[in-house]
């Protein structure tokens, strides 16, 4: 029988911090994982997507895990991302992610290769057999190039005790819905987009998980309580609030930039330190953060000052 986790609300996937040379930024990182969790976070993802992960080499995915462990000081839970293309590795840096205290792993599908389904499966099972912590599946087909997990086999991982939780990284929400009707309550169900939270809270999910909020962690958990609390006009007030942030990406709003860069340049607008992405991303340009700035001073999302 799986092991009982707790873990459900909002959980920032965290930027990883990085200097104008590209060097890992120990500090900065500390102090935003500082910020999210003053912000209200219930929980951190470190070493994930929007910490660029695929940017890391591995002595630097096991320093950030510490780096994140050591900032939450035992205030929330730490999930790790410490997938990798390999089997072999991705074990590797689990063992490692637990042996520095995060609470759980996030698991991104074996990217690249386009592993089939069976493939997939196997390189799970042995992870979980492996994992001396709670995995989370990363379902992430569009970014890996592997196939989805459907729900009856996510729920085969998780009848084994070789998986926990999923972070279900979709535009729709419907997953959510199957994997809730497919799972018992002892499963943990993360909406992973930034397209649909609150229909992905209504539809069951125990939390939301996105890089988005990084820059919105705390209207996020307005949003968690409004929806916990079945006040849905609340909760529609709520995310009228974030969707203007979601817009700048899903429209084009800036012209073809990465989301990650537009959170940073967010953060600095705001007065932090946002870090710089790392080749081969681009920090946006002068214009641009000129552009952001006019289309979120007059929303009360940045200062005017």
């Amino acid at each position: 029988m799986a092991r009982a986790i707790d873990w459900a609300g909002i959980y920032p996937a965290a930027l990883t911090m990085f200097d104008a040379t590209g060097r890992l930024d120990e500090d900065a990182t500390a102090a935003h994982l500082d910020r999210l969790i003053a912000d209200g976070a219930h929980g951190v993802v470190v070493a994930g997507t929007s910490g660029e992960f695929v940017t890391l080499d591995e002595a630097e995915r096991r320093r950030i895990i510490e780096v994140g462990v050591a900032a939450a000081r035992g205030r929330v839970p730490v999930i790790a991302g410490t997938g990798w293309a390999s089997t072999r590795a991705t074990i590797a840096l689990t063992e490692l992610a637990a042996a520095a205290g995060a609470a759980g792993a996030i698991v991104i599908l074996p990217y690249y290769l386009r592993p089939t389904e069976a493939e997939v499966m196997a390189h799970f099972r042995e992870v979980g057999r492996a994992s001396p912590i709670p995995v989370m599946i990363y379902n992430n087909p569009a970014n890996s190039g592997a196939p989805p997990l459907s729900a009856p086999r996510i729920r085969e991982l998780y009848e084994a005790g070789l998986a926990h939780a999923v972070k279900s990284t979709f535009p729709t929400v419907h997953e959510v819905q199957e994997l809730r009707a497919e799972i018992d309550d002892g499963f943990r169900v993360f909406y992973g987009s930034f397209q649909a939270p609150l229909e992905g809270m209504a539809g069951g999910a125990h939390g939301w998980t996105s890089g988005i909020l990084n820059v919105a962690t705390a209207d996020a958990v307005a949003l968690w309580n409004a929806m916990a609390a079945s006040n849905l006009d609340l909760a529609r007030t709520i995310w009228r609030r974030i969707l203007p942030l979601k817009l700048l990406y899903t429209r084009g709003q800036l012209g073809p930039v990465g989301d990650l860069a537009t959170y940073r340049a967010i953060l600095r607008l705001r007065g932090f330190d946002g870090g710089h992405c790392r080749a081969p991303l681009l920090d946006l340009t002068a214009d641009q953060v000129a552009l952001l700035r006019s289309i979120l001073v007059p929303l009360a999302l940045v200062p005017a000052d």
